[in-house]
């Protein structure tokens, strides 16, 4: 998974035009002789999809290998986040909320219209740019989903350690003081109920 870039930009009220407040990118990635053309084609990329967007809009296009994520706001505040297509969609749409916050913290609405390309001075851009780089770490959510498949995966190994020690679960059950004559009942029909049906 990876992030290649954060834009905010402003959608002007009476065209379609767009003009990018502040870019951040990290084309590690890329060859040196690269770099320089992915950079104008992800802020070319992420101005044309503002552009042709509407507002109080989310939209994900899929460009070759590449994922652009984006999202205006009602007062045409507009984030664009390029990833690679590994990277989670909730993801980029929760930074993409919370950059466009913060940002409008620092800067009012009203000085939107009037800021000027290399006039703004966002340095949490890079900083979240760097952070979110591993979804897992910087969302929440993320690491909870994350902690939750590695505890499945180790209860599953577990289960499939006991049964290949050859131990049958029917003989344990019947076996079992600990169950009640019930318990065992219903074990016994819970396994057919269930047989019957997987041979459908």
């Amino acid at each position: 998974m990876k992030l290649y870039s954060l834009q905010v930009l402003y959608k002007s009220e009476t065209s379609d035009q767009a003009t990018p407040l502040i870019v951040a990118h990290d084309l590690n990635s890329f060859g040196f002789f690269e770099k320089k053309a992915v950079k104008e084609f992800m802020d070319f990329t992420g101005k044309l999809i503002v552009e042709r967007s509407q507002r109080c809009n989310r939209s994900k296009v899929r460009e070759q290998a590449y994922i652009c994520h984006c999202y205006i706001r009602g007062d045409y505040l507009a984030g664009i986040c390029i990833s690679d297509d590994e990277y989670p969609d909730r993801v980029a749409q929760t930074l993409l909320n919370n950059i466009l916050d913060e940002f409008t913290k620092e800067y009012p609405a009203s000085s939107w219209s009037s800021l000027q390309p290399g006039q703004v001075q966002f340095k949490q851009l890079e900083s979240d740019l760097a952070r979110y780089q591993d979804p897992k770490q910087a969302d929440a959510m993320m690491r909870i989903q994350s902690e939750i498949d590695e505890t499945k995966g180790i209860l599953s190994q577990t289960m499939d350690s006991l049964l290949q020690r050859g131990e049958k679960l029917d003989d344990l059950v019947a076996r079992s003081d600990a169950l009640s004559a019930q318990s065992k009942a219903f074990y016994q029909t819970a396994k057919k109920t269930n047989r019957c049906c997987t041979l459908l």
